[in-house]
């Protein structure tokens, strides 16, 4: 079969069209012949050598972590109703059983595992599910690396519930967007921040009360002024001082879900903020760390 290649990181143009084996599927696996892909800023990362990825890699990848398609093959003990269904894939490997936290054997397709960069993939059975019928191959597709990371951000950590006021910080990404959507479907109020006025208004279409611009405003002063004393949740990707700024505004009680750090690592001093040392004793965010389980 046909994929895309990347053997070392680097620009666009390190991506090769190059064939492979074909995948066979193993015990308790399906093939996927795959319809579409998504592109997610994970495999801009792994490519370019940046972010978490910066220390490259020793093997050759095949990225894409998303995809939809039609089984193909079902591997020994597998339903052979399976083979012609169509399906999406979940990309998360392993987690083990702890619903809190992955254990050490957890992975993202992609990298190291091959991923939807291909005319077909291995996955284990357990990890495809039924395509929506309402949504194209390549709806599909953009769904569940986003979408999950989302979910496990808003429902299953920040346990967000109707009447709250949310904040999502950097609009205007997959993850955001989708937890924006999935708070304002719980019944919160959800305020966003960016750097992009049309990103703002773009939200607010998608069902955002309001926001910042933090290019052109005290995101953080205005975001306290909207929501009277500070949000409840504050669902974050953006880290750095950032992160500092949600802590100072989140109101007393309220909890921090963060799945990333864009602009850097979070600061030390947050540390301080968070155990209750700064002039808001009460406040003591929850902060949890967010992977891809779907929970």
């Amino acid at each position: 079969m046909q994929a895309v290649v990347l053997r070392e990181p680097g620009r666009a143009e390190n991506l090769k069209l190059e064939e492979v084996p074909d995948p066979a599927p193993g015990a308790g696996d399906v093939v996927v012949r795959l319809k579409a892909a998504a592109l997610n800023h994970r495999d801009v990362w792994i490519r370019s050598g940046t972010g978490a990825y910066a220390g490259g890699f020793k093997q050759r990848v095949i990225l894409g972590s998303d995809g939809a398609g039609e089984v193909r093959s079902v591997g020994s003990g597998g339903d052979p109703a399976l083979v012609g269904r169509a399906v999406v894939i979940n990309p998360s490997l392993d987690w083990g059983d702890d619903d809190a936290a992955q254990g050490p054997d957890f992975r993202i397709l992609g990298l190291p595992d091959d991923g939807t960069y291909a005319q077909a993939i291995r996955v284990p059975a357990r990890n495809v599910h039924p395509k929506p019928a309402a949504l194209s191959f390549e709806e599909a597709a953009a769904v569940p690396l986003a979408a999950l990371t989302a979910y496990r951000a808003v429902v299953s950590r920040a346990r967000v519930q109707a009447g709250e006021t949310v904040l999502v910080t950097g609009i205007g990404g997959g993850v955001s967007t989708f937890a924006l959507q999935i708070a304002a479907h719980l019944g919160a109020r959800v305020l966003v921040t960016s750097g992009s006025d049309a990103k703002l208004a773009r939200a607010r279409e998608m069902g955002a009360a309001g926001g910042a611009n933090y290019r052109t405003q005290d995101w953080a002063r205005e975001i306290t002024a909207q929501c009277q004393g500070g949000p409840d949740v504050v669902i974050d990707s953006v880290g750095g001082e950032t992160f500092a700024k949600s802590v100072e505004i989140l109101k007393a009680g309220g909890r921090i879900a963060t799945y990333g750090a864009t602009t850097g690592p979070v600061k030390d001093s947050c540390c301080a903020i968070s155990s209750g040392s700064r002039s808001r004793p009460s406040a003591r965010p929850w902060a949890a760390r967010v992977s891809s389980r779907p929970c």
